[in-house]
C-alpha cells in the first residue's frame, strides 16, 4: 500500500506482510501473509495491486473496490462469513420486526439449533421466518444447525 499514498500515513504489520492505513494500527486482526493471497471477490492478486486494500474486521483483505461492490450485495466476508461492518443497528431493528411479526401457529413452539457466523457460538433458539437471534452475541448473522423440533412442552 505504500505504493498507493504518502508513506507517513502508513505502517508495516511484519505479520500479515502489510502495509497498513496508521488507523489501524494495534486495531486489525493478523492473519499471517494475508496479502499474499488473492481478493476473494475478483480472484486477482492483492499485493501488487494499485488499487487499495480493505482489511474486514475478521482479518481478511478485499480490494477497496471489491468492497464497496459487495456491500451492495451483502454485508457478510466471502471467505468466512462474519459480518463485515458494524450490524448493531440493524439488529436492533431486526429485534422489532421480529417482535412485531408473528409465528404461524404450527412455527409458534419450534426450536433450531444455530451456529453463529460471528462469535461461532452454538444455540438453541426459537425459530423465526425473519432470522434467529444468537444468545452469546446478539447478532442475526446465523446459520440453522441441525433439525427444527417442537419445544418440550409440545412433545
Amino acid at each position: 500500500l505504500l505504493r498507493i499514498g504518502p508513506k507517513e500515513d502508513f505502517f508495516h504489520c511484519s505479520k500479515c506482510n502489510l502495509c497498513l492505513s496508521l488507523s489501524l494500527q494495534g486495531k486489525h486482526k493478523c492473519i499471517e501473509n494475508v496479502s499474499r493471497q488473492d481478493c476473494p471477490i475478483c480472484l486477482e492478486d492483492i499485493h501488487t495491486s494499485r488499487v487499495g486494500a480493505h482489511v474486514l474486521p475478521c482479518g481478511h483483505l478485499l480490494h477497496r473496490t471489491c468492497y464497496e461492490d459487495m456491500l451492495k450485495e451483502g454485508y457478510r466476508c466471502p471467505l468466512c462469513m462474519h459480518s463485515a461492518l458494524d450490524m448493531t443497528r440493524y439488529w436492533r431493528q431486526l429485534d422489532d420486526e421480529v417482535a412485531q411479526t408473528p409465528m404461524p401457529t404450527e412455527y409458534q413452539n419450534m426450536m433450531v439449533e444455530i451456529l453463529c457466523n460471528d462469535c461461532n457460538a452454538r444455540s438453541t433458539v426459537q425459530f423465526h421466518l425473519l432470522g434467529m437471534k444468537c444468545k452469546n452475541c446478539d447478532s442475526y448473522n446465523t446459520a440453522q444447525d441441525g433439525r427444527c423440533r417442537l419445544s418440550l412442552e409440545e412433545q
